[in-house]
């Protein structure tokens, strides 16, 4: 049977690949550590209990028919408070659309900035951007980061393009690698597209925009801090969409509730866009959040625990894989500084099974780790980076403290039966 040339060439989700292998063999009574889904296991992370109680009372109200199309207005001004309080960024409640979390959103900067075969410039691994770009029928430009920069691109990388492309993806803290701008990065990136920007309007062309996707901003740790390109250079506010929502730092991913923010004639247009697609969040969801976000000593209470527990997780399996390195095996990670994700490499191509088999390849390195050490990670080749990477996505937010010891027990013996 025909379908549309589109559908025929959307790739499947690796991550969503990985994640069935690994059900598979629980299905088949093995234990299996599951790390790949940048998601939570709700009986360890809750949703606020705050929220639910919203969630609930606005069911009880009866919030139950269409809201707004750009999001309901207590919620739309809600989220400018709190981002006037927690980031000092000032956007009104009209440069703000409320949407079913950030996807939709994504969408909608692409389906509103470029025109059929532009050219956007994302960086990789990244979060999706090959999918997005394929679907909106554009160009991509794709730039490989370097691990001696934790995997975040650099002014220097982007620079050679800067004049042929009309939007650039930027993802900061980064999924895949829990990985963070500097100060310094950013402000660079940051010059060098508003300098772009005044060659264009000398010509009268459109401006080069770009998508900040901010997601993971309140699951820091350390001495890491969150920047963003309108604080750091205020002219980038004309040419700055955000990407925002409740779905990580609330363990709020089912939820669905998201937002974008930027300059007003490029929201309207968003929001006319994702108006016929019906891509709302639902309403009690809406007016649940616009009542939690109030609660302030309920939200830091929330964001001072959930950062406490991913922390914990994080640190310990970044102790775990300095342990194994300190042992010789041929292993790493990147310290983490945010969201719910590790940094990990696996330097095991080449190497031999007791059984003879030689590793060739990442996917069998993957398999390897999976069906030996029962754990299941995401090769970084699924965000976009060349198929030979052996850099790989370890995600914490299903994980139990308690199990942390048993993994690397797992993993030690897998790896000592490697020659």
């Amino acid at each position: 049977m025909k379908i549309s040339k589109l559908a025929e060439g959307l790739k499947i989700s690796e991550i969503i690949k990985i994640a069935g292998e690994a059900n598979v063999l629980k299905e088949q009574g093995e234990v299996v550590y599951n790390q790949t889904i940048g998601d939570f296991d709700s009986s360890v992370f809750p949703i606020p209990e705050a929220l639910k109680v919203e969630i609930i009372s606005a069911y009880n109200d009866s919030h139950t028919n269409y809201p707004q199309s750009n999001g309901m207005e207590v919620l739309r001004v809600a989220v400018s408070d709190y981002l006037t309080k927690n980031l000092k960024l000032n956007y009104s409640k009209d440069e703000i659309l409320i949407s079913g979390g950030a996807r939709p959103l994504i969408y909608a900067v692409y389906q509103t900035i470029l025109d059929l075969e532009d050219s956007i410039l994302y960086p990789v691994p990244s979060w999706n951007n090959d999918s997005y770009t394929y679907l909106a029928r554009n160009k991509a430009v794709v730039v490989e980061t370097k691990v001696e920069n934790n995997f975040m691109p650099t002014a220097s990388d982007i620079k050679p393009h800067i004049q042929d492309v009309n939007l650039i993806a930027l993802c900061s803290p980064l999924n895949p690698t829990g990985t963070t701008f500097t100060k310094q990065a950013l402000t660079e990136i940051s010059l060098l597209v508003v300098e772009e920007n005044k060659r264009r309007a000398s010509l009268n062309v459109k401006p080069l925009y770009v998508l900040y996707d901010q997601i993971y901003w309140q699951l820091t740790y350390g001495d890491t801090v969150h920047y963003n390109p309108v604080e750091l250079v205020p002219e980038m506010r004309d040419y700055t969409i955000f990407v925002d929502g409740i779905s990580k730092a609330f363990a709020a991913t089912g939820v669905r509730v998201g937002w974008a923010f930027g300059p007003a004639h490029i929201i309207n247009k968003m929001k006319a866009m994702l108006s016929h697609i019906g891509a709302w969040a639902p309403k009690a969801e809406q007016m649940a959040t616009a009542s939690f976000l109030n609660q302030s000593d309920e939200v830091q209470t929330y964001l001072t625990h959930i950062r406490k527990e991913l922390n914990e997780r994080l640190v310990s399996f970044y102790s775990g894989f300095n342990a194994l390195q300190a042992k010789g095996f041929p292993v790493r990670a990147i310290e983490p500084e945010a969201a719910l994700y590790l940094t990990v490499q696996f330097d095991l191509v080449g190497k031999t099974t007791k059984e003879g088999v030689k590793l060739e390849t990442i996917q069998e390195v993957t398999a390897y780790i999976l069906h030996e050490a029962k754990l299941a990670i995401v090769p970084f080749y699924a965000f976009g980076t060349s198929i030979d990477s052996n850099w790989f996505r370890l995600s914490v937010g299903t994980s139990k403290k308690e199990d942390i010891e048993t993994i690397f027990g797992l993993l030690e013996n897998a790896l000592q039966k490697l020659k």
